[in-house]
């Protein structure tokens, strides 16, 4: 399905990049969606294509062609969940690693969505409209376990969303990455945009949006540390990309250096314990262990915890390691 835009820049504006107006002034478009749309060349001014930088001037007529795609036919199917907690406005899961969330290119089928339909019938749509995400006010990666909430139906939905907006939810997540940190405690705040090598990755680029994590160090182990992670941001792929900018990847994440690029850097005897651990881990080891909100309809505040999953266990058993508190 074809939709066309046309914008005409008004007299008396300043220029500016047309991939930062176009963001502002199309609700349904982010930035990198604007810029792969510029670089397909369907972002036209004054009937020529050109570049996501190009400053727009008074008068510069802006037309889009934006393609979308028809909505998944979302099926119902019995997959099973574990339910954490329920009423009738929401439902928190303990998603395990494996299961992605939503229908989308290369998953059309067996994801959360479709258990969720199963259950429940009918949910809203996700906050942002997207049909295809229904009951969605955030996510967490297909490889990575642990807690999600879902809205069943208005005005939780909305609410929750303006929650996740404001970064009012608490959020911590726990992982085990590559060498140990020097200090016991930190935040890493540094913009994250679509990786300009990968378009499928996220990377820290200079005009990305800005984010925020914080991390404590729970233990230290000879080539390896177990963190806890609290986001201030929710950006894609946020924890993956923020470690591996600072130099420790989450250890199995492949996408983002934490499978087997350190292991140049590992003694004899390390990469001995590196293959163990390999046999045990096939994944980020990334789990939303702990999630809390104000109850958008109730006023309650919930705190909800998630046990670690059994693989992440069985590295700290292998470790020797032993979970300490926040």
């Amino acid at each position: 399905m074809l939709r066309e835009i046309d914008l005409v820049i008004p007299a008396g504006k300043e220029p500016e990049r047309l991939d930062q107006f176009l963001t502002r002034q199309v609700a349904e478009l982010t930035r990198s969606k604007v810029q792969e749309l510029i670089e397909a060349g369907a972002v036209t001014i004054n009937g020529k294509s050109t570049k996501a930088s190009h400053k727009t001037r008074p008068g510069d007529a802006i037309h889009i062609a934006v393609l979308s795609r028809p909505p998944l036919e979302l099926m119902p199917e019995a997959i099973p969940l574990t339910i954490v907690f329920e009423d009738e406005w929401l439902v928190v899961i303990d998603k395990p690693a494996g299961l992605v969330v939503h229908p989308a290119k290369g998953n059309r089928s067996g994801t959360l969505v479709n258990a969720l339909l199963n259950h429940y019938g009918k949910l809203e749509p996700a906050a942002d409209g997207d049909a295809d995400r229904p009951g969605m006010v955030h996510r967490i990666d297909k490889n990575t376990s642990g807690l999600l909430v879902v809205c069943k139906r208005e005005p939780a939905m909305s609410r929750l969303a303006e929650q996740f907006r404001l970064h009012t939810v608490e959020r911590e997540y726990h992982a085990i990455a590559w060498w140990p940190w020097a200090s016991s405690r930190g935040t890493i705040n540094a913009p994250i945009g679509r990786d300009p090598n990968d378009r499928q990755k996220y990377a820290v680029v200079p005009d990305g949006k800005i984010a925020v994590t914080h991390w404590r160090q729970l233990q230290k182990f000879d080539f390896l540390a177990h963190l806890a992670l609290r986001l201030e941001t929710g950006r894609t792929h946020q924890i993956r990309v923020h470690l591996t900018h600072t130099g420790h990847p989450i250890l199995g994440d492949a996408d983002y250096g934490g499978r087997n690029r350190q292991m140049g850097k590992l003694s004899t005897s390390q990469r001995g314990v590196a293959a163990e651990l390999f046999e045990i881990v096939d994944r980020q080891l990334l789990h939303a262990r702990l999630l809390g909100f104000v109850h958008p309809v109730t006023k309650v505040m919930h705190r909800f915890e998630s046990p670690l999953p059994d693989d992440f266990c069985g590295v700290l058993s292998h470790l020797n390691g032993k979970l300490s508190d926040w």
